[in-house]
């Protein structure tokens, strides 16, 4: 079950969903997922669900709200074709840590007063670019977030970024999941080392796991790496996060 809302934010209202499972009674401990650079989507709306359907309540934001609503990819269109994607990119870079942190705190907002949401600590999905997204949230909201995961995570530890999010990791009291790609052009064995380091110099609870053989967006079925079992294992491995932090 899923029902659209509009959250009030800083820059403007955020259209996102609100999924849970069809059976709820009450109020379900929050889950934050956060879309690959794809944005909003039927097969992040069926990956929302499916986690929800797990006893969750999953809100799933645009993180592109300020340039468009709804979903940006066409019917028929993928969002890596070459008519489609410099959009995306184009509005991903809108997407500074400063946005984000004015995002998360809409965000929490919302979850404090809709009443599918119940109080207490929350998890944090984000796939792709927004691997990142999840370890700044549980950075920046410590006290709040329990779990952050991200899977296909783009770009986390680029040498050169002082906005990496490695630089921002030791704030964090949750759990942190990885379901890294294997081979993945967008985050090289470099920069997972780079990463696994910062969160254990800071004392994270973490774990990193390796999808061998699983390409960049292998959880997305609108992609042509997508990947049945790498995304059934990506499922698995949040349903004991889920359970063991929430």
């Amino acid at each position: 079950m899923s029902r659209t809302i509009e959250v009030p934010a800083a820059d403007g209202t955020i259209d996102a969903h609100i999924f849970t499972p069809g059976n709820a009674d009450g109020p379900l401990s929050a889950v934050v997922l956060f879309t690959d650079i794809g944005g909003l989507r039927p097969c992040y709306h069926e990956k929302a669900q499916r986690i929800a359907d797990h006893g969750y309540a999953v809100l799933m934001p645009n993180v592109y709200y300020r340039d468009a609503s709804g979903s940006l990819v066409p019917e028929g269109k993928s969002f890596r074709d070459p008519d489609v994607r410099p959009t995306l990119v184009e509005y991903a870079g809108h997407l500074t840590p400063e946005a984000q942190s004015r995002d998360f705190i809409a965000l929490l907002d919302c979850i404090d007063n809709e009443a599918e949401f119940a109080d207490g600590k929350i998890g944090v999905i984000g796939y792709c670019m927004t691997g990142a997204f999840a370890l700044r949230m549980a950075a920046e909201h410590a006290g709040r977030v329990a779990a952050a995961a991200g899977f296909h995570s783009a770009r986390l530890a680029e040498a050169d970024d002082p906005n990496s999010p490695r630089h921002v990791v030791g704030n964090i009291q949750g759990r942190v999941y990885f379901g890294h790609a294997d081979k993945d052009e967008l985050l090289p064995p470099e920069q997972i080392a780079c990463m696994d380091e910062a969160l254990a110099a800071a004392g994270v609870h973490f774990t990193t796991e390796l999808y061998k053989g699983a390409a960049h967006g292998f959880t997305a079925k609108d992609a042509p790496s997508y990947d049945a079992a790498a995304d059934d294992l990506h499922h698995k491995r949040l349903t004991t996060l889920l359970e063991e932090t929430l």
